[in-house]
């Protein structure tokens, strides 16, 4: 069955199967660490089976399996033969939903509802994962195995379903594993992932974020130098920690100057605002809503943040070195060149005529990813937003921290790879302050909303 003979109505109801998968997938604690993420995968593997999927669970770890699941064209050849040419069914690509099913922790005490209930109250499913991102694991299962369950194969190409572990301690058994010990498994053209999609106001617009890129990581380590000495008696030594003092007050002063790359120029364009006016449209988005400032401003270039400080390993000794952990993001496009003139820009060369002030040592040193503003993928995106939700519009984004979309982008460069999970009825400012937080949860419509995205998205680009 192609595109063209399949009606809404034959897809039965991938709204409610999207909620049903997603009380469950919140069920099955996968707080990481330690993760323990076996039974979910297993239970969402049994899923797709059921509806037609090819399925495999491949992990460093047994109890720690990523889920690989493919839906072939009709004639039941594809890409994933182990093969990196095109699908005998008119080299069509593969698109692959991605996503992964571990969570960070939770404080039941801190709950309204058990953050493991999966509960439907007051219009929203409450649980830890509701937002990042079992939700969009479930949206993306349910709309492909109602498809498939349907009759529908693809008339081109293959459609690729990701779920896999590990992403929020970085993905080392998760994709970035299977990236680099299975990369014929998960081979594919088009992604879409978490980083996006809640929409958010502004002068009059309703926008969508499509997250196109994300930042980079130069962290780094400040050290000051002094003499040792004992705490009894101040003038004795020279304490190192108290140089930290005039580094930590220039670092609360400011952040190094804008320095805007392809993405946030892209940005400022869609949502009215002239890119050579940058700091008077961040007053603008301050005064519309501050927290739309603090939300997109890190976007616009290279950023400090100061997150551990150490000195003396004892009480009585007047520390000869102290060292302050900084955490740098860079946007992709950028580099050790940018953060080099940043930190002269807000600290100074740290020449005192004599010995310097202080050192710097990189600590880590990851350069930023990104995708295409312009694709046929994104494309799709736009249309189908502009038929559900007339008026508005996309805009790309830069996520200021990473995704497991970077180990894609790493293992096949042509992949065009988005973040992109709509939210119509949520908000940006409702939502982001829940992710990670207590009393996560998502309103049950904006599951629906989704569900429909991915099940239109796999008809469009595949037939």
């Amino acid at each position: 069955m192609s595109a063209q003979d399949l009606h809404p109505s034959d897809v039965g109801q991938p709204a409610v199967e999207a909620e049903e998968l997603l009380a469950r997938l919140i069920r099955f604690n996968t707080v990481n660490p330690p993760g323990n993420e076996r039974a979910a995968q297993e239970y969402l593997a049994e899923h797709l089976a059921a509806a037609g999927f090819e399925c495999e669970l491949l992990g460093a770890e047994p109890e720690r399996p990523n889920l690989v699941a493919r839906l072939r064209p009709a004639d039941g050849h594809g890409r994933g033969d182990g093969e990196a040419g095109s699908s005998s069914a008119g080299d069509g690509p593969t698109l692959c939903y991605l996503g992964h099913v571990d969570t960070v922790l939770a404080n039941a005490a801190e709950w309204t509802h058990d953050p493991w209930s999966g509960e439907i109250a007051d219009g929203f499913l409450w649980g830890r994962g509701a937002l990042d991102m079992k939700s969009q694991v479930a949206a993306e299962i349910a709309a492909a195995a109602s498809l498939a369950r349907s009759g529908w194969r693809p008339a081109r190409g293959e459609l690729l379903i990701v779920a896999v572990v590990d992403e929020e301690t970085g993905g080392s058994l998760g994709a970035e594993w299977i990236t680099k010990n299975h990369p014929e498994k998960v081979r594919c053209d088009l992604l879409v992932n978490e980083g996006g999609g809640a929409v958010f106001e502004y002068d009059g617009k309703r926008c969508y974020g499509v997250c196109c890129a994300e930042k980079g990581v130069f962290r780094y380590t400040l050290t000051t130098d002094g003499v040792a000495g004992h705490a009894s008696m101040p003038g004795m030594g020279e304490n190192a920690l108290l140089k930290m003092g005039p580094v930590l007050q220039r670092f609360a002063a400011r952040q190094p100057s804008y320095r805007l790359t392809e993405e946030p120029l892209a940005f400022m364009r869609a949502i009215g605002e002239d890119p050579q006016d940058t700091l008077g449209a961040i007053a603008r988005l301050r005064a519309a809503d501050p927290r739309l400032a603090i939300m997109f401003e890190p976007m616009l270039g290279v950023t400090f943040t100061p997150t551990r400080i150490s000195a003396s390993e004892k009480i009585n000794v007047i520390p000869s070195r102290a060292q302050l952990k900084v955490d740098c993001r860079v946007p992709p496009g950028l580099g050790e060149e940018e953060v080099r003139a940043g930190i002269a820009e807000v600290l100074g060369d740290g020449d005192t005529g004599g010995e310097p002030a202080w050192r710097i040592e990189f600590t880590e040193k990851v350069v930023g990813n990104r995708s295409p503003l312009s694709s046929p993928l994104m494309d799709a995106i736009s249309t189908w937003l502009a038929e559900r939700d007339p008026g508005a519009q996309v805009v790309p984004v830069v996520l200021p921290g990473f995704t497991d979309s970077r180990h894609f982008r790493l293992a096949f460069p042509e992949c065009v790879a988005y973040g992109f999970f709509p939210q119509r009825h949520q908000s940006l400012m409702q939502s982001a302050p829940l992710i990670h937080g207590a009393d996560e949860r998502i309103d049950v419509r904006d599951l629906a909303f989704a569900t429909e995205l991915f099940s239109d998205l796999a008809l469009r680009v595949l037939g």
